[in-house]
């Protein structure tokens, strides 16, 4: 009897997408048809969270199934460790041809477009830029080959990449193949602040209704919105289109696909850019898997970690998952009568805008953050921290939007106590050292301190 034929994998991945831009999870606006149907055909991740808000720490713990922290790459412009195994090197192993199209962002930022081949995380096949947003533009697409040949490629942006998929999928090889697809978009174009929808697109989406998180709270979304939208309606139409390539090739019955992104978008409405928060616009994403495995998966309610989607993958493709992952394979998830014991929160670390750490429950978030700042006042970013505040909590049944910050309020004391100690097991899980903590009534009166003596340096 002949074994039975390997799935090929596909992670097409987004850059800075709301999870509630999509169909699946209520949206109105009809920018992702073909996300929608791969979410019901499939198996829908409606709680699907990042583990890191912006966009190398992210890249890391999806490449390597570990948290920032243990990747060293816990802020932008830092790359992976010397000898890190990434999603490519297993699949080397178990025999598939690897590929990896569009933005790695996992090496420093003195490297903007061609990443030397030590650095291109075991991947057979390379068509790639470090920081593709400093590279390209919407219709000026450029990459570069495993040999750091510059490849113009036409068109828009994300149908350029989606393009040369299309051409990786459709060569002739002996093996499955495992292709990681790394759009730019909806991410913002840096030398210009915007959102670069394809011509005519954000037109389309002039008028469209705002998020409940997003109305009267400032920040640019009135006059960005509509290009994301643009921006996201022509990413879904790729999919679309790698999805028809995949059908007419006669490989979609035999090949996963992931859908997920690296993190959110909350406009300047939290900070001053567009994520680096623990708010839902800026953790929670949209994912859903389709294929083999996963046709009967339904939606998914637990809370799912970005961490836990490369064990999914190999679990999912029949590769064995390495022990030292920091997450664990959903396909326990999707068997009828398993009761797998899943944990009741996601862990999120923040860095850059501040130094910070977040749990999240079905309910409840708690989130804080280093006290420490710079000599001009700005907050401290490092790997972690001895000491952290009391920043939010928030009643996600009753105040979905995040609208009412509750830390410091005497009822909710239980709920911290309960919040911190969960965040303490999973930060000391994954290495970090237990923090001393300091509570909102210990925050004001160290706050009112440094007021009058004119300081800014912990006691």
């Amino acid at each position: 009897m002949s074994e039975p034929q390997r799935p090929n994998v596909i992670v097409f991945f987004t850059d800075q997408q709301r999870h509630d831009t999509t169909g699946a999870a209520g949206s109105q606006l009809g920018l992702t048809p073909n996300f929608d149907r791969l979410a019901t055909e499939g198996t829908h991740l409606a709680n699907s969270f990042t583990c890191q808000p912006v966009c190398g720490p992210a890249r890391s713990c999806l490449q390597t199934g570990l948290y920032a922290t243990q990747t060293g790459v816990w802020n932008n412009g830092y790359a992976l460790k010397d000898g890190q195994r990434t999603l490519a090197h297993h699949f080397n192993d178990a025999g598939y041809d690897t590929g990896y199209i569009g933005k790695w962002h996992l090496m420093s930022h003195d490297v903007h477009g061609p990443v030397p081949r030590e650095s291109q995380g075991g991947y057979q096949t390379w068509l790639g830029a470090n920081l593709l947003e400093l590279v390209s533009d919407a219709y000026d697409c450029r990459l570069w080959d495993k040999e750091g040949n510059e490849h113009r490629l036409p068109g828009y942006r994300a149908d350029a990449q989606t393009d040369a998929a299309i051409r990786y999928i459709s060569s002739e090889r002996e093996n499955p193949y495992f292709l990681f697809l790394s759009y730019l978009e909806p991410h913002h174009q840096n030398h210009s602040d915007n959102y670069p929808a394809p011509d005519g697109y954000e037109q389309r989406y002039a008028g469209a209704r705002l998020p409940p998180d997003l109305v009267n709270q400032g920040g640019t979304a009135p006059q960005h919105w509509p290009g994301y939208c643009g921006m996201i309606k022509r990413l879904d139409e790729a999919l679309g289109r790698l999805l028809d390539a995949l059908k007419s090739l006669g490989q979609l019955d035999n090949t996963i696909v992931l859908f997920t992104s690296d993190h959110g978008n909350h406009f300047k409405t939290r900070n001053s850019e567009y994520k680096r928060s623990c708010h839902e616009a800026s953790i929670h994403v949209p994912t859903a898997f389709h294929g083999p495995g996963f046709e009967t998966g339904g939606r998914i309610q637990k809370l799912v970690s970005l961490v836990d989607l490369p064990p999914t993958l190999l679990d999912a493709a029949g590769i064995e998952v390495p022990v030292e992952m920091a997450g664990q394979s959903i396909l326990p998830l999707l068997r009828p009568g398993d009761t797998p014991d899943w944990p009741e929160e996601v862990f999120v670390q923040i860095s850059e805008s501040h130094t910070g750490r977040c749990v999240r429950t079905a309910r409840w978030k708690y989130s804080v953050r280093c006290p420490e700042v710079t000599e001009d006042g700005n907050p401290v970013s490092r790997r972690d921290a001895d000491v952290y505040e009391d920043d939010f909590l928030y009643d996600l049944e009753a105040d979905p939007w995040e609208q009412t910050n509750l830390i410091g309020m005497s009822n909710f004391r239980d709920v911290v106590a309960d919040m911190r100690r969960r965040l303490v097991t999973r930060m000391t899980a994954i290495g970090e050292k237990e923090p001393r903590f300091l509570d909102a009534a210990e925050k004001g009166a160290r706050q009112r301190k440094q007021a009058y003596h004119g300081g800014s340096s912990l006691d």
